[in-house]
C-alpha cells in the first residue's frame, strides 16, 4: 500500500473537501529549496511551505544547533522555570525587533499568538478600570484558525460556521488614496466610542487575501490616530516577518510602531512550532500589580520550548548574515526584472510586489478554491514547482536560499501556465 493510499484511512488535512480533493502528494524529503516525493520526483518549494522554511529546508546549521540543544535540555515548564535558549532568543530577538518592543511571551503558532495579543489588549484596559470590548480589523485580514484569531479575520470562506461566537470586531476597508477619507472619519467614529481596546492588521500585506499590498503612509495615519485615542495597535507578523518584505519586519516601514507584534511562521525557519508575541513596556507594566488577578493567565504547554528557542536563534543568526542578506537583496531583484517581462501579458490584470513577495492577478474570474485554481496548482506540480494561487492570485514566496537557476524555472512555469487560463 502507497503512502498516498495509507493517508486516506485516518488523516484530515487542512483547508480540504476530502470528498472533491482525497488525493495528497507524499512528500519523503526535503533540502534547500527542494521537495521530493516517493516516487523520487523533486519540487521547487515557491511558498517556502507557507513562508516557513526561509533560510532552506533542513538547514545544517539550524539542524545542528538543534541537535545539540536535544542533548542538554529537550524541554521544561516555563511557569517558574527559565532557560538559557529562551534568555538568548529574548536578547537576540529584542535586538532586531522595532524598538519599542521590550517583553515577550511564547505560544504554538501564529494563531495562538493572535489570540494572546487580543487577551492582553482587551486585559490591559480591564487592569486599568476601563472595561472595553471592541477590536477594529481591516477587511479580508486573515489572522487564524482559533477563536479569537478567527473574530478579527475577515475571510468568511473560513469563518461562516461560527461567527455567532465571535468577539465584537468592527472592520474597515483597506486603506487607499481613493478611499481614505472615509475611512479616517470611519475610524475616528468607532475610537471616539471609547469602546475599542485595539486595532489589529497585517501590516503593509495581507497575506491569505491574495498577497493585497497597501500603503505604508496611510496605516501610519491610523495608527497616529489609534494612538491619540489610547487604542492598542497590533501588528500581524506571523507572514511579514523575519526578511520577507525586505526588512527584518514590515512595521520598520512605519513611523508609528505598534504596541503589541504576533510572530510565528519563520521564526523557527520551519524546523518546529513555536510563536511569539512581543509588546511594549507599558503594555508590560498594566499586568504588574500586588493583585494576583491582574496577572496575565494564559499559557501552552511548550511555551518557550528550548528546542524551538534553539531553532528560532539560529534562524536569526542566519538572517542577519551578509549571506542571507545578499541572498534577499537578489531575489527581489530577480522579481522586478521578471515583472519587467511579464506585468504586460494580456491575461495579467495586475502584477504587485515588496521585499521578496511577488503576486500577479490573472485577468479571469475564479473561486478561492474553484476548480482552475486546482488546474494550476497541479499544472504547477507536473512542473516541478510548488505553488498554491490564492484564488486568481498566484504569488511566490520562496526560500532566500533558492538559486537563479530555481527561480527562473518559477517564473517560466509560472509563464507557461497562462496558455491554460
Amino acid at each position: 500500500m502507497t503512502l498516498k493510499d495509507r493517508d486516506k484511512k485516518h488523516l484530515w488535512h487542512p483547508l480540504t473537501q476530502h470528498k472533491l480533493h482525497p488525493d495528497h502528494l507524499a512528500i519523503t524529503k526535503a533540502k534547500d529549496a527542494l521537495l521530493y516525493d516517493d516516487n523520487g520526483n523533486e519540487y521547487i518549494d515557491g511558498i517556502a511551505s507557507w513562508y516557513t522554511c526561509m533560510y532552506g529546508h533542513c538547514n545544517e546549521f539550524i539542524v545542528d544547533k538543534v541537535h545539540q540543544q536535544m542533548q542538554q535540555l529537550d524541554h521544561v515548564v516555563f511557569a517558574g522555570f527559565t532557560h538559557e535558549p529562551a534568555i538568548k532568543l529574548s536578547e537576540a530577538i529584542i535586538a532586531i525587533l522595532p524598538e519599542n518592543q521590550n517583553k515577550l511571551f511564547f505560544s504554538d503558532n501564529g494563531s495562538t499568538s493572535v489570540d494572546v495579543a487580543i487577551k492582553m489588549a482587551l486585559q490591559y484596559h480591564f487592569n486599568k478600570g476601563e472595561k472595553r470590548s471592541k477590536i477594529i480589523a481591516l477587511e479580508g485580514g486573515f489572522h487564524g484558525d482559533t477563536f479569537g484569531a478567527m473574530s478579527v479575520s475577515g475571510l468568511s470562506v473560513y469563518n461562516g460556521p461560527f461567527e455567532d461566537f465571535f468577539i465584537d470586531v468592527a472592520r474597515i476597508p483597506v486603506p487607499t488614496k481613493e478611499n481614505f477619507e472615509d475611512i479616517k472619519q470611519q475610524f475616528l467614529n468607532l475610537l471616539k466610542t471609547e469602546d475599542v481596546a485595539a486595532f489589529i492588521y497585517e501590516p503593509l500585506v495581507q497575506g491569505a487575501a491574495a498577497m493585497k499590498m497597501y500603503d505604508a503612509s496611510l496605516l501610519d495615519e491610523l495608527l497616529h490616530i489609534a494612538k491619540k485615542h489610547n487604542t492598542l495597535t497590533i501588528a500581524d507578523e506571523v507572514m511579514t516577518g523575519f526578511g520577507k518584505t525586505g526588512k527584518n519586519f514590515a512595521s520598520e516601514y512605519l513611523i508609528n510602531q505598534p504596541d503589541i507584534i504576533c510572530l510565528s511562521k519563520a521564526l523557527t525557519a520551519g524546523l518546529v512550532p513555536m510563536a511569539i508575541t512581543s509588546c511594549t513596556q507599558n503594555v508590560y507594566a498594566a499586568f504588574l500589580s500586588d493583585k494576583l488577578s491582574k496577572g496575565f493567565f494564559h499559557g501552552h504547554t511548550y511555551s518557550a520550548n528550548p528546542v524551538a528557542c534553539t531553532a528560532a536563534l539560529a534562524g536569526i543568526e542566519l538572517l542577519t548574515s551578509e549571506d542571507i542578506q545578499s541572498n534577499i537583496k537578489r531575489i527581489i531583484a530577480s522579481h522586478k526584472k521578471f515583472d519587467l517581462h511579464i506585468k504586460n501579458h494580456p491575461k495579467i490584470a495586475q502584477t504587485r510586489q515588496l521585499g521578496v513577495i511577488y503576486a500577479l492577478d490573472l485577468n479571469v474570474e475564479m473561486e478561492r478554491y474553484g476548480d482552475l485554481r486546482y488546474k494550476l496548482f497541479n499544472f504547477f506540480m507536473e512542473h516541478g514547482v510548488c505553488l498554491r494561487p490564492l484564488g486568481n492570485t498566484i504569488y511566490i514566496l520562496a526560500p532566500y536560499v533558492i538559486t537563479t537557476e530555481q527561480l527562473e524555472k518559477v517564473y517560466q512555469v509560472i509563464e507557461k501556465s497562462l496558455e491554460i487560463v
